[in-house]
């Protein structure tokens, strides 16, 4: 598992910087720089919107990767031990992204 500090407040699984989803997965497939990245898991907060008391936030987290050109991604798993997902006023998936991708 990868420890996940994530600043897109405005993610429906977004907890204190943490996540409450148990998997997610960081796009970008072509990518050579992070700003190529995104976290395909990310869902708009809404008004409707409560939080499931199943999940709870958690920074070890599993991390799935289509970002083939990061040095973490070995079989599309991120083995990085610490990453960042960015993207504190993110709407959209897009205005997301994996800070600690790195090319190979």
């Amino acid at each position: 598992m990868t420890n996940l500090d994530c600043s897109v407040k405005n993610c429906r699984y977004n907890e204190n910087n943490c996540c409450c989803k148990e998997n997610i997965q960081i796009d970008g497939s072509s990518a050579r720089c992070s700003n190529e990245t995104c976290c395909g898991s990310f869902v708009e907060r809404s008004e409707e919107y409560a939080r499931n008391s199943v999940y709870e936030p958690s920074k070890p987290t599993n991390v799935s990767c289509k970002a083939e050109n990061c040095k973490y991604n070995e079989d599309c798993q991120c083995h990085a031990s610490d990453i960042d997902v960015a993207g504190s006023k993110a709407c959209c998936c897009g205005e997301t992204e994996c800070k600690t991708f790195c090319c190979k």
